[in-house]
């Protein structure tokens, strides 16, 4: 087949662009240029798409000995992910822009261009697995349950799946920097990226302050006492502990979390961990990594709501929202912490994902 390998100048995408090549495919390879302002130099394991990450890419393409193309997305990557992400948290909700960069960058954008190319997939460094099944392709949990990345990719359609590679699906992390010591690349040891690739620094409240401004509000309990201040209710989301700037402790002298934000009058609510506890979340805009379940039947799943979080054990239903796609709506059987309007929720049966879909509301059930 013909193969687009996204190398980003990381150890991941070499070694899976380098197994496409052994595999026997026609390989080349594209390094996305998805910053307008790109740093010369990483610093550590923050951040990416530097000219360091290009260059990197671009030796594992020569090492490989393989066609090497940059594609330049920083403006649609602006707006279709760094815009949104702070649209999303002005709107007091919590994104995670690592999806909407799988949704509508690596696997849109990309694909789609790749496919007008005559290219048959597309091939990256995530861990997750593309298992062909008699009613088609399914997404599944990586094996290396520390390093799988399935939750980010639960958005993709079937369509999408059906030209996506992964070659890491079955790999172990410290498999991965053996085998591209092995093959002399030199980015074997290279350190992961962590944290919002576009905000290298690590100061995501920062960032959203020069972005958006500082709009000062009060902190309340949930009785509605003032507690505190805020420069901006984009500096929270709801879980929050640490950084609240609270001026009044607790009576009982326990430590409050980030209860629900209200951008609208400026106000941020805190409280005790317990009341943080849902049992009922809602999702819209679900996509489905195959078939959609049928309106109104009830299932159990396993539901992932945070990219390094654990599964629970749930009931999920598509119900009728007056939207097109529907909505699903999650029972839970034991509580969640911390569930933020924003954030994805991913539902599995097994090692399979069914779908995702974009969280609108958490409360206990009834």
């Amino acid at each position: 087949m013909r193969i687009l390998a996204a190398v980003s100048g990381g150890v991941d995408s070499a070694v899976a662009a380098a197994r496409a090549v052994d595999a026997g495919h026609d390989v080349t390879a594209v390094h996305l240029a998805l910053s307008l302002n790109p740093q010369s130099f990483r610093s550590g394991a923050r951040g990416c798409c530097t000219l360091e990450d290009a260059r990197d890419a671009r030796r594992a393409a020569d090492l490989l000995e393989v066609p090497f193309y940059v594609w330049d997305l920083a403006e649609r990557f602006r707006a279709d992910v760094v815009d949104d992400f702070v649209a999303e948290y002005a709107a007091g909700r919590t994104p995670n822009p690592c999806v909407r960069c799988n949704e509508r960058i690596k696997f849109s954008a990309v694909l789609d261009r790749a496919r007008a190319l005559g290219f048959d997939a597309v091939c990256t460094g995530h861990y997750a697995r593309v298992v062909e099944a008699p009613e088609g392709r399914q997404l599944h949990r990586a094996l290396d349950a520390a390093k799988d990345q399935s939750y980010v990719l639960g958005v993709l359609s079937a369509d999408q799946l059906a030209g996506a590679m992964f070659p890491l699906g079955e790999a172990q992390k410290a498999d991965v920097r053996r085998e591209a010591e092995v093959r002399g690349l030199s980015v074997a040891g290279k350190p992961d990226s962590h944290d919002v690739c576009f905000i290298p620094d690590g100061d995501t409240a920062g960032y959203l302050q020069r972005a958006l401004g500082a709009a000062p509000g009060e902190i309340v309990d949930s009785r509605g006492a003032v507690v505190g201040t805020h420069d901006g209710t984009f500096a929270f989301t709801v879980g929050q502990r640490r950084g609240l700037r609270i001026d009044r402790p607790a009576v009982d002298g326990r430590p409050r979390y980030v209860l629900d934000i209200s951008p609208v009058d400026r106000t941020v609510v805190v409280g005790p961990q317990e009341e943080l506890a849902v049992t009922m979340v809602q999702g819209i805009r679900p996509r489905w990594c195959g078939a959609a379940p049928a309106p109104s039947t009830r299932f159990g799943c396993g539901v992932q709501l945070r990219a390094h979080g654990e599964e629970l054990p749930a009931v999920a239903e598509l119900v009728d929202s007056g939207h097109d796609t529907g909505c699903v709506q999650v029972e839970l059987d034991v509580a969640a912490y911390g569930v933020a309007p924003g954030q994805a929720l991913v539902l599995y049966d097994g090692s399979r994902v069914i779908g995702s879909a974009t969280v609108s509301a958490a409360h206990r059930a009834p």
